[in-house]
């Protein structure tokens, strides 16, 4: 079984909409990838309310990482079936019965972008395979073009790397050619960032943020910035005078502000997930901060 295109996977999106108009909303988001081409997401609720308690999915941010996006178009279309047939869901030895069903769509949306980056998952599926970036043109100093840049960069969180962190100790890049992890121009500068952000603004009931990735087995939970802490609310990334001290491991000059209940509820709700994906596949993802990864700028919820 192959992978989906683009436009599959934007057919499908669409399909389902039509389908289980009863059940969800489609949402053409507003910024056209660089290429120009159409974003669709959809909300997954009964009560279709901008307000109403929310979770944001979002994959395909990378485009080398061709699974997530397959992954949260199917798991759309399982949830609508078993909501439209009053049915539960079997994902290998985890069940969710019909009455948690309509309890998910009674009392939540699920607000899920299946691929947040279209240009680069063509890219990678035609030209290079190994491709991550979007596919926006930027000018090299020596006049030239590079194209794309790390969307997982390019949010306004520590975007500013050479400002926020020590310097070397941050998986970021102001090179319009590194192919990996250039931030952009500018943070949000790409309408595929602006997009995501978009979607948070718009969904005032969102709690729950998940960026699904497939490069390792992990789940991680905030901050990626540095270790975290509980103690000093002040040392926080908003604080520029703690700029140039962020993303030393091991270093109590400086570590992320998190509240300890905010972090305890990390914890459970990322536990509560590798959890279930044992039961599903067998395999036991560890949980971390993402900083136990690497420090990262520039990220929606870091990494």
């Amino acid at each position: 079984m192959s992978y989906l295109s683009y436009d599959e996977l934007s057919t499908g999106i669409q399909l389902l909409a039509d389908e289980y108009q009863e059940h969800c909303l489609l949402i053409q988001l507003p910024y056209p990838s660089a290429e120009t081409r159409s974003i669709y997401a959809l909300a997954l609720g009964d009560n279709q309310n901008l307000e109403v308690t929310a979770a944001i999915y979002v994959g395909g941010v990378h485009a080398r990482e061709w699974i997530p996006p397959d992954a949260l178009l199917f798991l759309c279309a399982d949830l609508l079936e078993a909501r439209s047939r009053e049915t539960g869901v079997r994902y290998g030895n985890s069940y969710i019965n019909k009455e948690e069903i309509q309890q998910i769509f009674s009392n939540l949306q699920l607000v899920i972008l299946p691929c947040a980056n279209p240009d680069g998952r063509v890219f990678s599926q035609t030209v290079d395979p190994d491709w991550r970036k979007n596919r926006a043109p930027h000018p090299r100093a020596d006049g030239g073009i590079c194209y794309g840049v790390d969307l997982n960069r390019n949010f306004d969180v520590a975007w500013d790397f050479k400002q926020a962190f020590a310097p070397g100790f941050v998986s970021a890049s102001d090179d319009p050619c590194n192919k990996y992890i250039y931030v952009g121009p500018a943070a949000a500068s790409e309408p595929e960032t602006r997009n995501i952000v978009w979607l948070l603004d718009e969904y005032s009931g969102a709690r729950w943020y998940l960026d699904i990735h497939s490069a390792i087995p992990a789940v991680f939970h905030s901050w990626g910035l540095d270790e975290n802490q509980s103690e000093t609310p002040s040392m926080n990334f908003l604080n520029m005078i703690h700029d140039g001290k962020r993303g030393i491991a091991g270093d109590a000059e400086y570590q992320e502000f998190i509240d300890a209940s905010d972090l305890a509820e990390l914890e459970r709700l990322s536990n509560l997930l590798a959890d279930e994906i044992q039961k599903v596949r067998g395999d036991r993802y560890d949980v971390s901060a993402a900083f136990s990864l690497y420090a990262t700028s520039g990220a929606v919820f870091p990494p």
